[in-house]
């Protein structure tokens, strides 16, 4: 089957690879001709593990190509995935104005059935806007079909969560569309995933819905985190046996400085906004969204009251992506931490493994560094801000010798407390009781 899909940034791309290692014939369009040629290069423009190896076999396999040209991808298509941006507006909305554009394109060249699927992430109501959008463009001659079908991609893990979904969902109106895409995504039916049948509307609020709870589930256990330092509680353990409970289970319990991204700060802010167009307040929403704001200034402060004071002081900040495993620095929570930390008078000196030409033109003036051992010389003291593979192994003898002070601020809970305070550390983690060296009484 040939596939057009609309948009090369990140959903677009894995969505267009993937496809194409199904034995689709994909090919993948985006206006941005600096990012066009990049592709046609093999220079892959995010940071994804595997994605390179992905793109770089199907494209000499020739099942995938890209171009900056978008209506003959489209009159060559049965099916075409909108997959680019619906970045907010000021009020929370979802911006859906290249929706609208892409809708219109494949209006003006609609030239047979085609299968119009919406992979971005959009309100609900949006399929009907394309659906309207493309009758009006195609002038009613051609049939077409308008189906939903969400992402659920983690960034970092994006492959296996394509090839290996939970679930795949699909929001349609006739049988004729559902077995179009059935056949796209048949080695996932032959797998044994679960389909998820629905309208289109219900397929819409499914993405809104899932990425709205898991950011209550992390925020939930941010403000647990909170109370389990106030009365003395270990919150690692008592995720743990939240955990365990197969109603509750693991994922998502891991404290730190609030949710970041592109999707859940995002999604929140737009599902509370549909809400409100539709008459009612979604108040567990709104308070997840104080909540993750109010975390993430805790995590500054926890930090000042950590190095007594931030004044004059240098911190050593480990990690600027919004989670491991990514360049991405949208509404990544080291952003308000950095720029707190330079707010009250400190110096900053960070490493990112993938993310410091991104953080960048984000971040107030600080100093950018080859490794962490680098950017821990002669700093007061060291703050871990994502959750990188690499940052669990550290070697904490080195550190300690490059530090002015020996203290670990670890807003991801990447190590056992003890362990590092037996290396002669003072350690403050998220939930759990400071750990210091035995010698100055732990």
């Amino acid at each position: 089957m040939k596939i057009c899909v609309v948009g090369s940034g990140y959903v677009g791309l894995v969505t267009g690879a993937c496809l194409a290692e199904f034995g689709m014939h994909v090919t993948g369009v985006d206006k941005d001709a600096t990012k066009i040629a990049a592709l046609e290069r093999g220079e892959i423009p995010i940071y994804e593990p595997g994605l390179e190896e992905v793109v770089e076999k199907n494209v000499k396999a020739g099942r995938l190509h890209f171009t900056t040209d978008l209506a003959p991808a489209i009159r060559d298509a049965k099916a075409v995935f909108i997959a680019v941006g619906t970045p907010p507006l000021p009020d929370g909305r979802a911006d859906l104005s290249f929706v609208r554009q892409v809708a219109e394109a494949i209006g003006d060249n609609l030239n047979g059935y085609k299968v119009v699927i919406t992979k971005s992430t959009v309100p609900v109501g949006t399929g009907q806007m394309v659906e309207r959008v493309v009758r009006e463009r195609s002038g009613g001659g051609q049939e077409f079909a308008v189906v939903s079908n969400p992402e659920f991609l983690r960034e970092g893990s994006a492959l296996e969560d394509f090839f290996r979904p939970d679930r795949v969902v699909i929001g349609a109106r006739t049988q004729r569309a559902i077995d179009v895409m059935l056949d796209i995504y048949a080695p996932l039916k032959a797998a044994g995933v679960p389909f998820v049948i629905a309208n289109v509307e219900s397929a819409e609020m499914i993405k809104y819905a899932s990425n709205g709870f898991l950011a209550t589930k992390i925020s939930f256990i941010n403000e647990v985190a909170e109370l389990c330092e106030r009365v003395g509680a270990d919150v690692e353990v008592v995720a743990r046996g939240m955990g365990l409970d197969n109603r509750i289970n693991p994922k998502f319990l891991h404290p730190g400085p609030g949710y970041g991204g592109s999707c859940f700060p995002k999604d929140t802010r737009a599902v509370a906004q549909i809400a409100e167009e539709h008459g009612m307040r979604f108040e567990i929403i709104e308070a997840v969204l104080s909540a993750n704001e109010r975390i993430r200034q805790r995590m500054i402060g926890k930090i000042e009251t950590a190095f007594g004071g931030l004044a004059g002081k240098t911190v050593a900040v480990l990690g600027l992506a919004f989670k491991g495993d990514t360049d991405d620095m949208r509404e990544s929570p080291a952003i308000p931490v950095v720029e707190g930390l330079v707010a009250r008078g400190a110096r900053v000196r960070a490493f990112d493994p993938a993310a410091m030409a991104a953080a960048r033109p984000l971040l107030p003036p600080i100093d950018y560094c080859a490794d962490p051992y680098e950017a821990a010389a002669g700093a007061d003291g060291l703050v871990i801000a994502t959750e990188w593979n690499q940052f669990r192994a550290l070697d904490l003898a080195q550190l300690k010798t490059r530090l002015a002070a020996p203290l670990v601020v670890d807003l991801r809970n990447l190590y056992e407390p003890a362990r590092v305070a037996a290396e002669g550390f003072r350690y403050v983690s998220v939930g759990r009781d400071v750990a210091a060296p035995a010698e100055a009484g732990a």
